[in-house]
């Protein structure tokens, strides 16, 4: 229902509230899970947030968050390595910290992700700049954003 579950955008920014900070915590934990991924840009919205996942036929050995070659997708003998099961993975533990923390709003049955999610591969470094820049900026449009509800604090 678009609540703004994540936190709020003051001037242009978007501050987190707790629920925010561990939907934040648990996307930056996605590479403990599954190593074969790196994060790059990414931002928790009010309702929603929008992230680069890179994945990589062999576990990534940088450190920082910076921007590496872009690789073809490789197909996986595994299913718990796809985009999928991370995302799933990702809406999950955000939903359990939701029901251990607010089980009289969020019981078992309660949603509190979409079903489903956008995804799009990028394939060049121009495309991934023009993602990275539509992502680091987005709580600046927030009013424009297609998800924008003014009213839908919880």
């Amino acid at each position: 229902n678009r609540l703004h579950l994540f936190g709020n955008i003051t001037n242009g920014k978007m501050i987190c509230n707790e629920a925010g900070k561990v939907a934040q915590k648990c996307w930056l934990e996605i590479p403990q899970h599954f190593p074969n991924t790196q994060l790059h840009q990414y931002i928790i919205m009010p309702n929603h947030m929008h992230g680069i996942i890179e994945i990589n036929t062999s576990p990534s050995t940088k450190k920082d968050n910076s921007k590496s070659a872009f690789h073809e997708p490789t197909p996986f003998k595994s299913p718990s390595k796809t985009i999928g099961s991370i995302i799933r993975g990702y809406k999950i533990g955000v939903t359990k910290w939701f029901r251990k923390n607010m089980p009289d709003q969020y019981p078992v049955g309660q949603r509190v992700w979409q079903r489903n999610y956008w995804e799009h591969i990028i394939r060049d470094d121009r495309a991934y700049q023009n993602i990275a820049a539509y992502i680091v900026n987005n709580p600046k449009k927030w009013q424009e954003d297609k998800l924008y509800s003014k009213d839908k604090d919880s």
